[in-house]
């Protein structure tokens, strides 16, 4: 069965390949992709691949506005190897016209909850570049916690950059629902 998660002004659900021409319009943006490392989408395949392989993992969510129904964004929690097996990385981004306007800091919030009451993680990392304000301020927004930084980083572009790392733990998120 599909997972759904809802909030105010979103619903969070997975990727589908119908969804290829709206990752198009948002992803093809030069100020979205490079920011994050990833290179602006090329071609509708091009994000129909994209969905495929990239957004099929367990926790990918495409970020829809319910006004629109429209895929806007994305997020999930990535897990890895270099992780403990009870940490996620939170990852996500949204398309130009709707930066501003909180819809990923409510989209992160929601996956916090996720990932901390039931996929009862102990930490979510969060990680952003250099010169990438506007992720630093959701993961401010979202009660994430300084941690470290990684120097000379090879993103997914090839470049080398400074990449700051932010944590969240479950203590840090039980305290923050009780505020």
């Amino acid at each position: 069965m599909e997972r759904i998660i809802e909030t105010e002004r979103l619903i969070l659900r997975p990727w589908r390949e119908d969804d290829a021409e709206s990752l198009f319009k948002y992803a093809q943006s030069p100020d979205v992709g490079p920011a994050g490392g990833w290179a602006p989408h090329t071609s509708v395949e091009e994000s129909q691949e994209i969905i495929r392989t990239v957004f099929s993992g367990p926790e990918i969510y495409a970020v829809v506005l319910k006004e629109t129904e429209e895929p806007i964004g994305s997020c999930g929690i990535m897990f890895s190897d270099n992780m403990d097996d009870t940490e996620g990385e939170i990852g996500y981004w949204i398309g130009k016209p709707y930066w501003g306007q909180g819809l990923i800091p409510e989209a992160v919030k929601a996956l916090l909850s996720r990932g901390f009451q039931e996929l009862n993680l102990s930490a979510v990392w969060c990680g952003f570049y250099s010169g990438n304000l506007k992720s630093k301020r959701v993961s401010e927004k979202c009660g994430f916690k300084y941690h470290h930084t990684n120097t000379d980083v090879v993103s997914p572009l090839g470049d080398h950059r400074t990449e700051h790392l932010h944590i969240m733990t479950k203590e840090d998120f039980i305290k923050l629902r009780g505020s």
